[in-house]
């Protein structure tokens, strides 16, 4: 069997549940032709998340848990001095 990466390979057609109420909210943000693109973006999204999840759980288990202190400095580095750093220094 051919493994595809999330967004890769072709479309396949699968039937899901969900509430009427989240259905309309997508509709009415991308009308009824773009459901399933906005779907797809989504769950490609959220298959990141679970994956950057995964890689931080992993980092601790053989690290310890990350610090509040490394969280700002992660932070400063990447965006420049925020407030929180100014504040906690």
């Amino acid at each position: 069997m051919v493994s595809f990466e999330p967004g890769g390979g072709p479309t396949q057609s699968v039937s899901v549940s969900m509430h009427e109420g989240t259905i309309e909210a997508v509709r009415d943000r991308v009308g009824k032709r773009g459901i399933s693109a906005y779907i797809e973006r989504a769950v490609q999204r959220q298959i990141e998340r679970d994956a950057l999840d995964a890689l931080i759980v992993d980092h601790e288990d053989r690290h310890g848990r990350i610090s509040d202190e490394e969280i700002l400095a992660a932070e400063a580095e990447m965006y420049g001095e925020t407030d929180s750093a100014r504040n906690a220094a």
